[in-house]
């Protein structure tokens, strides 16, 4: 299975650093580091992008595409959206 969501006014950082959280190793081993972040039996990459919300007001969007077993994404894509709606907007 693949999901692919966005989420506002999260850095890719902090993106990496709540999929750790969660059980998540970043690859290259550097938690501050670029790179996908890879679970027991779920995988995750990130990208960010500046979109405009107004005339004059950009954010960071960042998304997170999800990859998986049906199984371990649905937990994991519930629990990464709470933490990224709490941080963000």
């Amino acid at each position: 299975m693949r999901v692919e969501k966005s989420f506002r006014g999260i850095s890719e950082r902090l993106a990496r650093r709540y999929l750790s959280n969660l059980g998540g190793e970043i690859e290259g081993g550097d938690p501050e580091g670029d790179g996908d972040v890879v679970g027991e039996e779920w995988r995750a990459s990130i990208s960010s992008e500046k979109v405009e919300i107004g005339p004059s007001v950009k954010l960071t969007e960042v998304t997170v595409v999800f990859e998986g077993e049906d199984e371990a994404l649905d937990p994991l894509i519930e629990k990464f959206s709470q933490k990224a709606m709490r941080a963000g907007g």
